[in-house]
This record gives structure tokens, C-alpha cells and sequence, in this order.
């Protein structure tokens, strides 16, 4: 596994901790889902429920692969084993990167401008310098758009474990200048 994929695990669970109490919950991710769905209010409400299937999808899965005693929670250390296990979490993770990827896609011109892509990422939580270095990174075209195609594919690279030199490292990175 290699080092940038576990520091884009631990960056990514903070985040997931959306109330900070240190675990993952059901309400972590309901709370997410809103958080970034407000940050995108010209998509449809089809494209946001999509979204939100995938956050669920995600939840569901850590719970139905770790949560062997039963209590509703994921710590970092059972997040960890089941992200970085794509055997395990695959279908989960496309899923997520589709739903989330094309709720950016407001007009369906098959791609998401800078503005939608900088306030989703924002609504969970990653820090401006770093998501302006990850749009600089997927190539803007003249009307600094990306295509949801590039930006989906990132989110698969994001938790995969034998990825590295990728531009997600870049969300993970110490802030960028």
C-alpha cells in the first residue's frame, strides 16, 4: 500500500468525522451529503438524491464489511481496512465518484465548473488551496470547466490503494501555496 493512499485515508475519515467525535456514524455521512448538496443549489434534485444514494451506499457498505459488533460506529483503523481493499469497497467507490462527480454537472454538458467543483469540495471540508490545485490539475478547458469523466476517475484514484503521483494526492497534501 503506498503512503500517499494511506494519507488521503486519514484526511478523507477527518472529514467523514463530520461531528468530530472521532468514529464514523450514519449521521456523519447524512450530514456530509446535505453539506454538499447546499453547496451545488442549481443541481436537480435527481442528481442530488443521486448524491446522497452514493454517501448511503458508502455508510452501508463500512457497516456491512466492519461493524462486527454492531454498535453503528467505523474507527480509523477499521475505515483504513476496508478503503484501501478494493475487492471489498470497489463497487461502493464508483458509485460514490459517479453520484458525487455528476451532481457537479448542473447543465449536462457533461462537465463541472470551477465555482460547483470548488463549493462541493468545499462542503466536505478539503481546504481551497488544495481544491484549487486538483481543478489546475484535471485541465480546465478555455471555459474552466472539467469534465465529470476526469473528475470521477480522480475520485476512484482518491482510494485507491496502489495509486501515488496522482493529483487526489493533492486534497491530502499539506496545503498548497
Amino acid at each position: 500500500m503506498r503512503d500517499e493512499a494511506v494519507n488521503r485515508v486519514k484526511h478523507v475519515f477527518t472529514l467523514f468525522d463530520a461531528d468530530g467525535n472521532g468514529v464514523l456514524e450514519a449521521d456523519d455521512f447524512d450530514l456530509m451529503s446535505d453539506r454538499v448538496a447546499a453547496a451545488v443549489p442549481e443541481a436537480g434534485e435527481a442528481r442530488k438524491q443521486t448524491m446522497r444514494a452514493a454517501f448511503t451506499r458508502y455508510w452501508n457498505t463500512l457497516v456491512a464489511e466492519l461493524d462486527a459488533d454492531g454498535d453503528g460506529r467505523i474507527t480509523y483503523d477499521e475505515f483504513q481496512a476496508c478503503v484501501l481493499s478494493p475487492e471489498r469497497f470497489s463497487g461502493a467507490v464508483d458509485a460514490f465518484a459517479a453520484g458525487f462527480a455528476r451532481l457537479g454537472d448542473v447543465d449536462g454538458s457533461g462537465t463541472v465548473a470551477r465555482p460547483v467543483f470548488t463549493g462541493m469540495l468545499r462542503g466536505v471540508g478539503f481546504g481551497l488551496p488544495n481544491i484549487q490545485a486538483l481543478f489546475e490539475a484535471l485541465g480546465p478547458d478555455d471555459g474552466d470547466r472539467i469534465t465529470v469523466r476526469a473528475w470521477e476517475e480522480e475520485i476512484k484514484n482518491f482510494y485507491a490503494p496502489d495509486r501515488g503521483g496522482v493529483p487526489a494526492d493533492l486534497l491530502a497534501a499539506s496545503p498548497v501555496a
